[in-house]
């Protein structure tokens, strides 16, 4: 659950995709993210996770993340929240539904909130279109 600990396995794996002629640029990080039910620390400790490899490694990072609602009711909502936090300490890539509503909103408002959409084009975009829906 350490975030340090995870870091230095992650600092492992890059150094040896380096040794093997594997950019960094190509290197994707998973430090497996643990189920909130089961760890209250779950949530917080991969997101510092996730900023400490981004910042110190640079490489991208993904996790599975419905792993952090697992057990749990209304894991929908759960994830939606979790990968707000995520994106916003630097996960890059993420193994998840685009289909559940909530996930797909939570990660066009991430996108919006933290600058990369330009003028909210793409969430006056999704907007519109569930309009026609």
């Amino acid at each position: 659950m350490e975030p340090q600990v995870r870091l230095k396995a992650a600092r492992a794996i890059v150094e040896a995709a380096e040794a093997a002629g594997i950019p960094r640029e190509d290197v994707i990080i998973d430090p497996l993210a643990m189920p909130i039910g089961a760890e209250q620390r779950a949530a917080t400790a991969m997101v510092e996770t996730i900023r400490l490899i981004r910042e110190e490694l640079g490489v991208n990072v993904s996790c599975g993340a419905s792993n952090i609602s697992f057990g749990m009711p209304d894991r929908q909502g759960i994830d939606a929240s979790f990968l707000t936090f995520a994106i916003a300490a630097g996960m890059n890539t993420a193994i998840t539904n685009p289909l559940h509503d909530r996930v797909r909103k939570a990660i066009l408002a991430a996108d919006l909130m933290l600058g990369r959409d330009g003028f909210g084009a793409a969430w006056i975009a999704a907007h519109r279109a569930e309009q026609r829906d």
